[in-house]
């Protein structure tokens, strides 16, 4: 009987089973038949992203303990009992985690320099939060203040790194992909489509365009995104389009003809981005104030490069890392100097040329000589000779493709911009910045036009925007947009990923000439 028993509740269990198995397989079936486990799994991301910063804080704790242990063990008294433990595995990552949080970046989609900037700044607050923690439980007794760095380069490293890989994963994975319709003008239109393909990593996906002057453009894609209709048939557009998310990005609009937009497709969509008519504006210093009672927006725009403290800041940075970029390069300037004698023994082996600094000033700015001693008339005579080259000069100020001008080591000193390491000097004498507009040629003044004021408002360097977006590739009108673009929207953070950024441009040989 009790052999017939055990075979009866076999049966059942395998009957529960079994009816469990199938209801399993059924939810997923129904599931993937929906489409709604890409929804679920995006649901989840948000989730991935706190796992993430969660082990990359715990590992960058865990890592200052063994380097301190390591490298400082007579100052360095750490033992993992219950009370240190809570401290590192909880303590410590709430810290972290919270200000991120307050910060906002969960809900938001920034780029890899965006990001960085923001973990910079938060492990800074957080680390100084946590020195308190460690004062008020008496552990900074033995904790030498190498711990406290190695904490904070660590997070800084291990944060933003493993946020970026994860991010390409979930691109890969087609989990931080982000479906949006935009409004708009032709021109709007292409500039933001090719915005997000330059930001890939925003994950922002163009499903739909939806011209505002399709009727008189009659075309059907930009750049493989299909037109999916116009202002008169908006809300059956965004309808069966399926989408959350809708960006307006239609320049010198009428409010009233703005305003009629937004009332429409509003309550159609999760997420609607206005994009306002702002080029040319200041905004990375823009502060709004909103007036509720009088439904007014103040936008507030500072002159950074005007505040002292910010002088300050930039002129040590220049003197502090000059001075370690002169005592590296020295040996190296001796052999290019060498090179160049060599290669051409007729002229001086630094070029010494006039440029238009700070407040409009003239200075002598140094580069190794990377042309021949007579190489304006080299050129007169070559212009005179190819009408193509002539025009290519008046368009760019530089020849492209063959300037007889340069000599051979010249060619190889201007593809890695190792001409320009002597304006070293001129930083340090603060003629020059490290990072800062294009220095202009006296020649120049005229073409600059309206740039002028805003450009010379502070002092020309070694790098700039011009040199990270594309060097000698760019038009001369673009180059001065740029220039005055970096001057409205200065940063100290925006010198730092400039510089980085240079290094990559650099050795990739990208505009070089």
């Amino acid at each position: 009987m009790a052999l017939k028993a055990y075979k009866n509740y076999s049966t059942a269990q395998n009957k529960e089973i079994s009816a469990n198995k199938g209801i399993f397989e059924n939810l997923i079936s129904a599931i993937s038949k929906e489409g709604n486990l890409n929804q679920i799994l995006r649901r989840l991301v948000p989730l991935i992203y706190v796992l993430n910063d969660y082990l990359s804080i715990w590992l960058a704790i865990l890592t200052s303990v063994y380097i301190s242990a390591l490298f400082f063990p007579y100052k360095f008294q750490f033992s993992f009992n219950e009370f240190n433990s809570q401290i590192i595995y909880y303590i410590i990552p709430l810290i972290y985690q919270s200000f991120i949080i307050y910060d906002g970046i969960y809900n938001k989609r920034l780029s890899f320099w965006q990001y960085a900037e923001k973990i910079i700044k938060i492990s800074t607050y957080a680390t100084i939060f946590t020195i308190g923690i460690l004062f008020f439980t008496g552990i900074i007794n033995v904790t030498p203040r190498y711990f406290v760095v190695f904490g904070w380069f660590f997070s800084c490293c291990f944060l933003v790194t493993s946020r970026h890989l994860i991010k390409k994963f979930l691109i890969f994975c087609g989990l931080w992909s982000k479906p949006v319709v935009i409004v708009g003008i032709r021109e709007s239109i292409n500039f933001l489509i090719k915005t997000f393909e330059e930001e890939a990593d925003l994950g922002y996906e163009i499903v739909g365009i939806i011209d505002e002057n399709y009727s008189q453009n009659k075309v059907h894609h930009f750049k493989k995104h299909p037109v999916i209709g116009d202002l008169h048939n908006l809300e059956k557009a965004i309808t069966k389009s399926g989408v959350n998310e809708v960006i307006v990005a239609i320049p010198e609009i009428q409010r009233q003809e703005l305003l009629d937009i937004v009332y429409r497709l509003q309550p159609l969509v999760k997420n609607l981005t206005v994009i306002p008519d702002l080029q040319g504006m200041p905004l990375s210093n823009l502060e709004a104030d909103p007036l509720f009672n009088q439904r007014v927006v103040m936008l507030r725009v500072r002159n950074n490069l005007l505040v002292y403290q910010n002088y300050i800041l930039k002129r040590f940075f220049d003197l502090a890392f000059g001075s370690l970029i002169m005592v590296l390069s020295l040996p190296l300037m001796a052999v290019i100097a060498w090179l160049i004698k060599k290669d051409s023994p007729e002229g001086e082996v630094l070029h010494v040329g006039k440029r238009i600094g700070k407040k409009g000033q003239e200075f002598e700015c140094y580069k190794f000589r990377t042309m021949h001693a007579n190489s304006d008339l080299i050129l007169e005579e070559y212009l005179k000779k190819h009408p193509d080259a002539k025009a290519e000069w008046e368009q760019f100020a530089k020849l492209k493709a063959y300037d007889p001008r340069i000599t051979k080591i010249g060619k190889w000193l201007r593809k890695f911009s190792l001409d320009e390491l002597p304006q070293i000097f001129n930083v340090l004498n603060g003629e020059m910045s490290l990072v800062g507009p294009r220095p202009y040629l006296p020649r120049e003044r005229e073409r600059m036009s309206y740039y002028t004021d805003t450009i010379l408002n502070t002092t020309p360097g070694i790098t700039g925007l011009w040199q990270v977006r594309g060097r000698n590739d760019i038009e001369f009108e673009g180059r001065l947009a740029l220039d005055a673009w970096y001057v409205r929207n200065w940063s100290f953070w925006l010198d730092i990923t400039l510089l980085i950024r240079t290094i990559k441009v650099v050795l990739a040989r990208k505009g070089a000439y």
